[in-house]
């Protein structure tokens, strides 16, 4: 059943709640309570006429208990307010004639709603579209949306899974996002939350049992999707999955962390996801897409479910991350221990997975199965994103990290590589201003636990300082992007590199070509240099990049045949400091990277 208020005419609507335990379920609206009907399998239900949009209630539970709709469409009052019903029907979409965009040709953005602009709002972003579109970006990823304590959180203490936040503008205003996404041919991705709820005004456990202490997580209690009575859970999250299809007309759902959800059943909760949201997908004949994070490196969660995978279409990889970032940085700290040699990156580029079986000294012990014949489009790579940056104590973006020569390098890796590349907000114009972990509990008590919390996490990094208080508005206003800046002249040149990238991908066959089977790739740890070569019909490219902080000699292989440069990096038109690579390179050219240098090559005449 589809819980929550549901309009079934214009003023006609049902209510569903899920309470296996309680004795007695009633509406609570303005000074009157309406008893729920007693359904199968834990729910409670009623219908009622004369229900506009904009109606706010609780239930009441046995009698007694008032609290805010589990399934919860919008809370105009915040985590511990009424519910309010919205009706998906009364929003004047214009994307009938949309059909969204193959998963190979998305070229993602993240971003977080509250530190992308000034206003922090979801109106506020679509100003934003024409500037994204123009960068040649074909997929907008929204950060968590969902209902949180307060007015800044990163998204990840949601405890409303169906309601996106008032202070970004609710419901509609999602909506209104989501449509102008698609009238600029951008897909629309949201980033959900299936492996645990935020402290603050979660109430589930007064519905039924939502948690199980038979699993422990980072955050507590399990999500209780294999243990007794998990029939509603999984519902409950498979619903809520389908209405961001169905109500909001989401392409794509970025699932957070599902190694965090602890499963055990011969059926996973993840598995029956996909297979349901799939055939939503075929129901209706829109593309609906389910993007896994997980750092298991198991391929399970890309294989189909008659294999006995999860079925998922798309998957981060933070190997790809880790590999280019200690070769960028020399930081071997915590996980970075197991990679920092070229051939992590190459093998990266080859097959996807670094560590795939191999012993892992940060986990100490075997970790991962080879990703090679998992298909290179479904990979999303990224030299930054919201983890990376913002679990740092101060929130470092790259930029504050390595030299702009190497902000030109990971740009490069990460676009031209034979995945789908991912920026995160702000990365385009090399943004410096931190993106810091933010909260805005209104528990006093729960703000001073996670403040603390956050300084034992970093106790080991005290020489720098104590870590930002997540609960100081000023930690959340210092990390908002500074559009301003990207007219400044290292700023502009780098978000116009970008735009050479972006487009030397969708243009040249080469890079256009999702294929492992096509990529060559060699590494040199001695020289600290990379050799890519992309095999097509139409005429085969080499990049070639170099993670030395000096000038030097190309070393790392000389392919037969000639080449004519597309892209270099170090060339004076991108502030570089002067290009000593040729035009027309053969394999006895002479040629020299400048330090961090980068540069793509296209075949011009095979050698017979």
């Amino acid at each position: 059943m589809i819980p929550g208020a549901v309009f079934l005419t214009e003023t006609r609507c049902r209510f569903t709640v899920w309470a296996p335990f309680r004795d007695a379920v009633a509406l609570a609206r303005e000074d009157i309570r309406i008893p729920l009907e007693r359904a199968d399998h834990g729910y409670w239900t009623v219908t009622l006429d004369d229900t506009p949009p904009g109606t706010r209630y609780r239930f009441v539970l046995d009698n007694e208990t008032e609290r805010p709709d589990p399934a919860s469409r919008f809370q105009p009052e915040g985590v511990h307010g009424p519910s309010e019903t919205v009706d998906p029907a009364r929003i004047p979409w214009t994307d009938a004639l949309w059909r969204g965009i193959p998963p190979e040709r998305m070229i993602f953005y993240e971003m977080h709603v509250g530190t992308f602009t000034p206003e922090g709002t979801f109106d506020a972003v679509i100003e934003k579209l024409d500037y994204l579109a123009g960068l040649g970006i074909t997929a907008l990823e929204i950060m968590p949306v969902s209902q949180f304590p307060g007015e800044r959180n990163w998204g990840y203490d949601g405890t409303y899974p169906f309601a996106p936040q008032n202070s970004y503008g609710g419901p509609e205003g999602l909506m209104r996002l989501v449509d102008a996404c698609h009238a600029r041919g951008l897909a629309a991705v949201l980033d959900v939350v299936y492996n645990h709820m935020g402290p603050e005004g979660n109430y589930l456990r007064d519905f039924g049992p939502y948690f199980t202490d038979r699993h422990r997580t980072p955050w507590g209690d399990a999500v209780n999707f294999d243990g007794p009575h998990n029939g509603g859970v999984r519902e409950f999250f498979i619903q809520n999955a389908i209405s961001w299809f169905r109500d909001y007309h989401f392409d794509a759902l970025r699932l957070d962390a599902v190694h965090g959800i602890y499963d055990l059943s011969a059926s996973p909760f993840l598995a029956e996801l996909t297979g349901r949201v799939g055939a939503f997908s075929r129901e209706t004949g829109r593309r609906a897409c389910l993007i896994a994070e997980s750092d298991l490196n198991d391929t399970k969660v890309m294989r189909s479910r008659d294999l006995g995978g999860y079925g998922f279409d798309v998957q981060w990889n933070d190997d790809f991350h880790h590999a280019l970032h200690t070769l960028l940085t020399d930081e071997r700290a915590g996980y970075y221990i197991d990679y920092g040699r070229t051939s992590h990156l190459v093998k990266a580029l080859r097959d996807g997975f670094v560590l795939s079986g191999e012993y892992s000294r940060f986990r100490e012990r075997n970790h991962g199965n080879s990703s090679r014949d998992i298909l290179a489009r479904g990979i999303v790579v990224f030299s930054q994103n919201h983890d990376q940056v913002g679990n740092r104590m101060l929130g470092d973006r790259l930029a504050s990290l390595v030299p702009f020569e190497a902000l030109k390098l990971a740009a490069g890796a990460v676009i031209l590589s034979p995945y789908l590349p991912l920026l995160f907000m702000g990365e385009e114009y090399g943004e410096d201003s931190p993106f810091l972990y933010f909260v805005s509990h209104t528990d006093p008590e729960l703000a001073r636990a996670v403040n603390e919390g956050r300084k034992r996490e970093f106790s080991g990094f005290l020489h720098q300082g104590e870590p930002p208080a997540p609960e100081d508005p000023d930690t959340f206003l210092r990390s908002k992007l500074r559009w301003d800046i990207r007219t400044e002249a290292g700023h502009a040149v780098l978000l116009r590199f970008y735009r050479q990238l972006i487009d030397l991908r969708k243009t040249v066959p080469a890079l256009a070509r999702l294929d492992k089977d096509a990529v060559e790739a060699y590494g040199s740890d001695t020289d600290r240099q990379v050799l890519v070569r992309r095999n097509h019909e139409d005429g085969d490219t080499l990049c070639i990049l170099s993670f030395s902080d000096h000038a030097t000699e190309w070393r790392c292989g000389r392919p037969e045949g000639k080449w004519r440069k597309l892209l270099d990096s170090s060339g004076p038109e991108w502030m570089g400091p002067g290009s000593r690579l040729p035009e027309r390179l053969e394999a006895d050219s002479p040629a020299f990277l400048g330090p961090y240098g980068f540069a793509v090559y296209l075949q011009e005449e095979i050698h017979e």
